[in-house]
């Protein structure tokens, strides 16, 4: 609304949302950014969601990735794990884990309104999959219920729910203390979970043995057009995009660089192996972050009646296929 009055809340705004950014650039409101920074110096992909033909209405900040499978090192190393090379390994990996006593499943399965749930499903789908499938469902180009990808669900995912290697769901945050005080031994979710558990340094993550792609998402840096100091806010903005991020990676807030020319010594020590990590990977978008409306919460739904119910594959998938936004 005050975009539309002709006012700016501020002289230089975030937004986690980079389609939107656009829209506000395409009405009008946001000043160009483009040749403000060397866009090859970022990580690839990054500006796609910001840019409209040889304009660049964003600039990307420092950003967070639900990265994969996370483990405590004193917990590994107390039962003799180590991180799988291979589908193979992961399997021995989850039945040595069922084995130890305490445990009540290998894999915590976090919950709240079903977002964790649809974080490692979409992790399956990438690795297995592939990049493009992820991207094909996210445009709608590809059926749920499509035989390529309904395969993923068959063979990888619904095998490990059947096996009781995923736990029931559990609230999220109920999830990390019940993890990390061993019930379970494996957590997927986000590099922000750096900061919520009591020795950072004690944690270790891996991908799925043969995943190249990472659902990563950042804040975007952007101007309004109605700014009384446009020269002064594009500064601002150009700075925090390259050695502000240096100085935010250094935080505990677990988050990680975009910057290229920002160094893995730069991040917070915790991050650094993670980051070391996620820099081979190629930035993904999140599947129903992208979709949103209310085929996102249908997701979810459908995703924890999976979980609780896996012979019900075929209907889940039909359901996500024809409930699909059409546009």
């Amino acid at each position: 609304p005050q975009f539309e009055a002709g006012m700016a809340p501020g002289d230089v705004i975030f937004s986690a949302w980079g389609w939107w950014v656009k829209e506000m650039g395409e009405k009008g409101h946001l000043l160009d950014l483009s040749g403000l920074v060397n866009t090859d110096e970022f990580v690839s992909g990054i500006f796609d969601p910001v840019k409209s033909g040889d304009k660049i209405y964003g600039l990307p900040f420092t950003a967070w990735a639900k990265p994969g499978f996370w483990y405590r090192k004193s917990f590994f190393q107390a039962h003799g794990l180590q991180e799988p090379k291979s589908w193979d390994e992961f399997l021995q990996l989850l039945d040595k884990i069922k084995g130890i006593s305490g445990i009540e499943a290998p894999i915590v399965t976090g919950d709240s309104v079903g977002w964790p749930i649809s974080d490692v499903t979409e992790h399956f789908i990438i690795t297995f999959g592939g990049i493009d499938m992820q991207l094909k469902l996210v445009k709608g180009e590809l059926k749920f219920n499509d035989p390529q990808v309904k395969e993923v669900f068959e063979k990888y995912l619904v095998p490990l729910i059947k096996e009781g290697y995923f736990s029931e769901p559990i609230e999220w945050t109920k999830a990390i203390e019940e993890w990390w005080n061993g019930k379970y031994a494996l957590y997927f979710m986000g590099t922000w979970l750096t900061g919520m558990v009591d020795d950072p340094n004690d944690l270790g993550f891996f991908p799925l043995p043969g995943c190249k792609g990472v659902v990563m998402g950042t804040d975007y840096i952007f101007v309004p057009k109605y700014t009384k100091h446009p020269e002064e806010a594009k500064l601002l903005a150009k700075w925090l995009a390259t050695e502000g991020q240096r100085v935010h990676v250094g935080t505990h807030a677990g988050k990680f660089a975009t910057w290229l020319k920002v160094g893995v010594e730069d991040h917070w020590a915790p991050m650094q192996v993670v980051y070391e990590k996620l820099s081979k990977m190629k930035p993904v978008p999140d599947l129903d972050d992208s979709v949103g409306g209310d085929w996102q919460k249908l997701f979810w739904d459908q995703l924890k009646l999976l979980w609780v119910d896996p012979d019900k594959l075929d209907e889940v998938l039909n359901t996500l296929t024809e409930n699909f936004p059409k546009e």
